[in-house]
């Protein structure tokens, strides 16, 4: 949660505001300052979103008051950078599965596990590894998850594009909010 002055208000620089781009794809959220920078730049423009509460911020300077939206629009042609899914390798699974064992959510001792184990022809892929902690791994050891009777808390994929898992958090808030 961000941090509120003592009447429940966000200050000013530490408030957000969401960028979309030319085809009105969620992207990021930015704060204040970088937001002014990109609409006097004319690299963005405001966008109204019509989702109610569209606050503005005023901000003031002595030559200039602008008006800061909510919700930015790119206006700039920008190719997009390539963005490839990263290789599995222990650093990549943990920040996947947030440094916890999947089996039982402890943050001690982690390993790597192979769900098919790699002696039964399981491969080392995104949708066969999950971060263990040595007593789980140990415990299963060469036998599936089932086999064993261990249940596994979220099922392996790899990554999606950062841009693509904003717009889906930002989408699912909105829905949220009109619910």
């Amino acid at each position: 949660m961000r941090n509120q002055n003592v009447n429940g208000k966000i200050p000013v620089l530490e408030q957000s505001v969401v960028v979309f781009s030319q085809n009105y794809l969620p992207l990021c959220q930015v704060n204040i300052k970088r937001a002014v920078v990109l609409l006097i730049t004319n690299k963005a423009e405001p966008l109204n979103i019509g989702m109610g509460d569209e606050w503005q911020v005023t901000v003031t300077s002595p030559s200039l008051v602008m008006f800061v939206p909510q919700h930015i629009r790119l206006i700039i042609n920008s190719s997009e950078r390539v963005w490839k899914v990263p290789p599995v390798n222990r650093r990549e699974v943990l920040r996947r599965d947030r440094h916890t064992c999947q089996y039982c959510g402890s943050k001690k001792n982690l390993t790597l596990d192979h769900v098919l184990p790699r002696s039964r022809g399981g491969q080392h892929t995104w949708d066969n590894v999950v971060i263990a902690c040595e007593r789980c791994n140990s415990r299963k050891g060469s036998r599936t998850p089932k086999e064993a009777g261990m249940q596994l808390a979220t099922k392996p994929k790899a990554p999606i594009h950062p841009a693509i898992a904003f717009a889906d958090k930002f989408w699912m808030n909105v829905q949220a909010n009109l619910e």
